[in-house]
């Protein structure tokens, strides 16, 4: 409906270092939708020879990373020892808590050829009883990802709850990520599904709402998640994501999230020292590291 969309954004480049992406959130104007705090959409790109993913380890506290590929890989690894490729379709869940360290990279077997990268990467903050939690990792294979089709419209629900379905990634607070496609135009009402906040980025195709269309490359915040009604124009890939704000304001440096500022502080210190207790070296890449950046406190709202 026309009156349930209260913010258009357009996905907006970003240089990660050697690799462009559009930055979904945070915005301006929109700083989280429910606990998701940043979505880059990366590529699709054709990277040739010279152009691997490099991305050194590099820290994070207080959140939880999704990275989820529909074409390409990237070999993941992280200073609790866990050393793996993830595929599309696959779900790839680091919980950073206190504190860990991860490096993504193009898999040594595509690093000498023409490979093709597209995906979505995602923090989702944790809430504050947890923001201090022990780190943890979990990959989920593409077999795992509850898929559904009704009347012509196929759902996948990558994270999260919603109704009758359960995505088995082990989320920590209240949300969703949901994948819809469709092939042919159709009406689609979703709204009682969903709860808290809710942002839908149309990745391919248009959405009709409320006699308006809406194209790719834009992300659309509602005003209520129970008013979520929406037409497809036929081939339409889109994503819905949201669920329970916190009560908490919370604040980002770089890749620090937290609603306490002295914990980012402190976090700060500690990479910029490489202290080993706080952020321990990943077993085999180790050899290299993200060093600090000399920004200033961005904070939500």
């Amino acid at each position: 409906m026309q009156s349930n969309v209260g913010l258009i954004l357009e996905e907006k480049a970003a240089n990660i270092g050697n690799f462009m992406v559009g930055r979904l959130l945070p915005f301006r104007q929109k700083r989280a939708v429910g606990p998701f705090v940043f979505i880059d959409h990366m590529g699709p790109a054709c990277l040739k020879e010279h152009q691997n993913l490099d991305v050194p380890p590099h820290p994070h506290i207080g959140l939880s990373t999704l990275t989820y590929l529909f074409d390409g890989a990237i070999f993941h690894q992280d200073s609790l020892g866990n050393a793996i490729e993830i595929k599309p379709g696959e779900v790839n869940w680091m919980t950073a808590g206190k504190g860990m360290v991860h490096s993504e990279r193009t898999p040594e077997y595509l690093r000498r050829g023409d490979k093709y990268l597209h995906g979505f990467q995602i923090w989702i903050g944790l809430p504050k009883h947890l923001e201090q939690m022990d780190p943890s990792f979990f990959h989920i294979s593409k077999e795992d990802i509850p898929t559904w089709e009704e009347d012509g419209v196929f759902y996948k629900l990558i994270a999260g709850e919603i109704k009758d379905k359960k995505s088995p990634v082990p989320v920590h607070s209240p949300l969703y990520f949901i994948e819809i496609k469709t092939k042919t135009p159709q009406k689609i009402n979703i709204g009682e599904q969903l709860f808290g906040e809710v942002g839908m980025y149309v990745l391919e195709g248009t959405v009709k709402i409320e006699h308006n269309n809406y194209g790719d490359r834009q992300l659309l915040i509602a005003k209520n998640a129970s008013l979520c009604e929406f037409e497809t124009n036929g081939e339409t890939t889109l994503y819905l994501f949201g669920g329970e704000p916190f009560e908490e304001e919370r604040f980002m440096f770089w890749n620090f999230v937290n609603s306490d500022k002295s914990i980012l502080q402190k976090a700060k210190e500690n990479w910029k020292v490489q202290n080993l207790a706080a952020f321990p070296k990943i077993p085999n890449d180790d050899k290299e590291y993200v060093p600090l950046p000399e920004n200033v406190f961005r904070k939500k709202g």
